[in-house]
């Protein structure tokens, strides 16, 4: 028999029993043949950071939980969870002069190379080369490559996918002979400007090639190798007018960073007009500039300062 409360009864019961549900199968997960939502949100799964592992054989052991970080398509290293891992590098570098650590930079297919260089690998090693020539390493230790990575775990994107984790992998040589050092000191250590101008050999207009000047001047100092890339540049770009010479100035770090900026930019448009007056276009030669920032030897030498204030060239 049904009263006028029986309304109220019923409601009462579906909502208890709709409660009830709820709490055992959507809280506590407890309704095993429950079919998932259709839209319901699935969590992306994270990228772990792999960590960082710097070893020569018995003489050092350095694990680092984190690991140095890029921007995709980035050449520039983040070193926020990597502590001091390239100072302990570069003492232990300086304390033993005869080993050589090459420094190979990873990259992916899909990341889009803006460098000077071969390819992005390259650009990152040689980021972390000339940070470790900034803290007195030598540059006759230190040797760079690039590899395309092959397995994501060597260089795993992050969640969102728009920065990289890890990316450079540390290796040591073998240890050279004292003949060996002395050699290579002397073949790789020019004290004067010309010199310096001297040991760069032409092999490819793809290939870059630093023109270097004497104090005060701002003709850069020919030789026979710097004749034949230019030589070679120009009837390149002649039949490729969508190809351009690239001119990218250095200095040493002395004096204001600003100041230095605009020094490398003046320098390299220096040589930009001359190539211009040689019969080169003006619009397939491209000035860039780095002031102080890329170092290819340490600005603690006077020999290391040389060998920074430079313009260096390349067809891309």
């Amino acid at each position: 028999m049904f009263t006028n409360k029986t309304p109220w009864i019923v409601l009462l019961l579906l909502w208890m029993g709709g409660s009830t549900w709820w709490h055992v199968c959507k809280i506590k997960q407890l309704c095993g043949d429950s079919p998932p939502s259709a839209t319901a949100p699935v969590a992306a799964a994270s990228a772990v950071m792999p960590s960082l592992i710097v070893v020569d054989g018995d003489k050092l052991n350095w694990n680092v939980p984190g690991n140095f970080s890029f921007a995709k398509s980035g050449a520039v290293a983040s070193e926020a969870a990597v502590g001091n891992t390239l100072q302990t590098v570069a003492d232990y570098l300086k304390a033993n002069p005869g080993r050589v650590l090459t420094l190979t930079g990873y990259y992916h297919a899909d990341e889009q190379n803006t460098t000077t260089l071969a390819n992005l690998g390259v650009a990152r090693a040689e980021g972390i080369k000339a940070k470790l020539v900034a803290l007195g390493v030598p540059a006759a230790q230190l040797a760079t490559r690039g590899v395309q990575a092959t397995d994501t775990n060597q260089m795993p994107y992050n969640t969102p996918g728009d920065s990289l984790y890890g990316g450079l992998a540390f290796a040591f040589d073998g240890l050279k002979t004292e003949a060996a050092q002395a050699d290579t000191t002397v073949a790789e250590k020019p004290k004067t400007e010309e010199a310096l101008a001297e040991a760069q050999k032409f092999t490819s207009v793809f290939e870059p090639i630093d023109l270097y000047f004497k104090l005060g001047q701002s003709n850069y100092i020919q030789t026979e190798d710097t004749k034949k890339f230019f030589k070679e540049a120009e009837a390149y770009l002649k039949e490729h007018t969508d190809k351009k010479l690239v001119l990218t100035g250095h200095t040493d770090d002395r004096g204001p960073e600003g100041v230095n900026l605009e020094l490398s930019k003046a320098r390299a448009s220096t040589v930009k007009n001359r190539l211009t007056r040689a019969g080169i276009k003006t619009d397939q030669i491209e000035v860039n500039a780095k002031g102080e920032t890329e170092p290819k030897e340490s600005n603690a030498t006077l020999e290391g300062r040389k060998a920074n204030r430079r313009v260096t060239v390349v067809v891309q």
